[in-house]
């Protein structure tokens, strides 16, 4: 079997650690939690990082006004079935070897994760933002606007007295190192066809 067919296969299948592993995580650091709270989030669900994590966040989020952190969401659903079938058709597109259905593959991947980003934000921006006006405790920004505590979507936020961290784990090391394989098997199966 040819190199290019072997990495777009491998690549392909990696991407099935999502159901393992979890994609992203949210901490939140401050004085008062000696050990962070934090969710891990996963294509099919919200997870504790510690045990009763995600209870303690909804209970201080209900002193400003915040949603609770729901069990499920719509994409919850959706996520699982879109990887399966990028997983599937990643497989059978690298068994034909044709390298420029690679790199379609791969547009089409990137397509539908930079969606699941911005849908992702877009989450992030509603649960930090659309606050409950009869809130215990109410913050102001100093030009008088309503404050949001909208968690970032990568990198480190200061939110008040914590510092909010939301970077990705190890599901999403396999969605890029899959992603990663699957364009070098394009080169790879560029080269292959010139010779």
């Amino acid at each position: 079997m040819k190199k290019s067919k072997i990495l777009m296969i491998i690549g392909s299948l990696l991407l099935l650690g999502l159901f393992a592993f979890p994609l992203w995580n949210i901490t939140l650091e401050a004085p008062q939690y000696p050990i962070p709270l934090g969710m891990d989030i996963y294509i099919n669900k919200f997870s504790d990082t510690h045990e009763f994590d995600i209870k303690n966040i909804n209970l201080m989020n209900h002193y400003v006004g915040m949603q609770y952190i729901p069990k499920t969401i719509p994409e919850f659903k959706i996520f699982p079935i879109a990887i399966l079938a990028m997983s599937a058709l990643g497989v059978i597109i690298g068994f034909l070897g044709k390298h420029k259905l690679f790199l379609a593959w791969f547009i089409l991947m990137t397509i539908l994760g930079t969606a699941g980003m911005y849908d992702f934000y877009l989450w992030e921006y509603d649960y930090g933002h659309n606050l409950d006006p009869k809130a215990i405790m109410n913050f102001k920004n100093p030009d008088g606007s309503v404050m949001g505590f909208q968690p970032p979507l990568f990198g480190t936020k200061d939110i008040l007295n914590f510092k909010a961290h939301s970077y990705p784990r190890l599901g999403a090391y396999f969605l890029f190192t899959g992603m990663f394989l699957t364009l070098v098997a394009f080169f790879i199966g560029k080269k292959e066809a010139k010779t």
